[in-house]
């Protein structure tokens, strides 16, 4: 996925994709079971993890493109085989990155609906996002810590950004 990162929230995006990418090429190193082992963290496996990670995902994404969805998102099975789980994230990890590519002042100003237990809330696209990214941080963390609590040695992410220690495979969702 190569595209001209012009402003932060297409690289914050780019970045996300890349750490998914990275995270989810990790797992497959996983043995038999353990991906749905029970494994130290806010939620149980690194299953029910990563699972949590795309459904939120699905979730403001949905509200970016105001999709209309709202909380049906979440009306799904967790997905249990990781290599489906890695290429769904991958496609929503597209779907962001196409979104915020072409993003304007503008376009970050405008509002979107997010539907909540409680109703309906309308919040700024750029608020949006940077929670997106956020949330994506710090579940990415606790993911890293389940993957070393399973016996497989978690991956660097934090080489993106720089150009001093960007990680070789980090080259391709750089313009």
């Amino acid at each position: 996925m190569t595209t001209k990162a012009a402003h932060p929230y297409a690289l914050m995006a780019l970045n996300n994709a890349w750490a998914n990418a990275r995270f989810h090429n990790a797992v497959e190193a996983l043995p038999d079971g353990a991906f749905t082992a029970p494994a130290p963290g806010f939620f149980p496996t690194l299953c029910d993890t990563l699972n949590h990670i795309y459904e939120v995902d699905l979730f403001y994404i949905d509200a970016l493109d105001a999709g209309g969805l709202g909380r049906a998102v979440y009306d799904r099975d967790p997905v249990t085989n990781p290599k489906t789980l890695a290429e769904l994230q991958s496609a929503a990890d597209l779907r962001l990155a196409r979104f915020c590519h072409d993003l304007t002042p503008d376009r970050l100003a405008e509002h979107r609906q997010t539907i909540r237990c409680d109703g309906a809330f309308d919040e700024r696209v750029d608020a949006l996002l940077l929670h997106l990214f956020q949330h994506q941080i710090h579940h990415r963390g606790q993911a890293h810590v389940q993957l070393q609590s399973l016996g497989v040695a978690p991956p660097q992410l934090d080489e993106f950004h720089l150009a001093y220690d960007r990680h070789p495979s980090a080259h391709p969702y750089h313009a």
